[in-house]
């Protein structure tokens, strides 16, 4: 089983994302973001930054210098009109930085998306009876799913540095597992899905894994 495992990921190895490489996108399918409210927006969605020290200012700059050559991040002209600025804040874990945007203003006015989070007890009931079980996780999660036009219009977030546009789903917006969750269920029915978590499992977990690859290599 090892060495028939190790020939398929080798075959497939263009499937996972390796250091440098650049990010990936759930290709056929972008997310809108549905507001309940007509323009022009309340005054609530065109919110100021948050005042940040020295050492946030530092790593907020280090986390935007990271996202724009991934296609994540884009600087907005000063001549571009803008509605909607979502402040950020740095929060900190084991001396390790994370930006985050205060999307809770944009999430009130949002629609939501009615697609049910799995429930854990019957995921592991359908895998009561498998022999293999394989765990993945997509990098960077909501970063692979695509925006349309007007999500990324709305989801502008405003730092000292000026304003910037995701061009990727970024974390804590509404509905950014549940809608691209409810696209793959169709086009990956074999396996099962926990937010940005895979499992496949089975009897032979070789061929769901192929198939699975063959879907991500398109």
């Amino acid at each position: 089983m090892r060495h028939e495992l190790i020939d398929v990921l080798y075959t497939y190895n263009n499937a996972f994302a390796f250091d440098n490489d650049p990010l990936g996108a759930i290709k056929g399918h972008e997310v809108d973001i549905p507001l309940n409210i007509d323009r022009p927006y309340a005054s609530v969605l065109r919110r100021p930054a948050c005042p940040a020290g020295p050492r946030a200012k530092e790593a907020l700059e280090k986390h935007i210098q990271e996202l724009i050559p991934l296609g994540v991040l884009r600087k907005v002209a000063h001549s571009e009109e803008v509605e909607v600025t979502t402040p950020v804040i740095i929060a900190w874990h084991n001396d390790k930085s994370r930006m985050a945007g205060d999307f809770g203003a944009l999430n009130t006015y949002t629609d939501p998306d009615r697609y049910p989070i799995p429930i854990i007890q019957e995921t592991f009931t359908q895998m009561s009876k498998a022999k293999y079980i394989t765990s993945m996780d997509a990098l960077d999660g909501t970063h692979q799913i695509v925006l349309t036009p007007k999500a990324k219009k709305l989801l502008r977030i405003i730092t000292h540095r000026g304003i910037y546009e995701y061009l990727r789903m970024p974390f804590g917006i509404k509905n950014a597992t549940s809608s691209p969750q409810n696209y793959l269920k169709d086009v990956l029915s074999f396996i099962l899905m926990i937010l940005s978590y895979v499992l496949i499992h089975g009897l032979c977990t070789l061929k769901y894994l192929q198939e699975y690859f063959k879907k991500l290599q398109k």
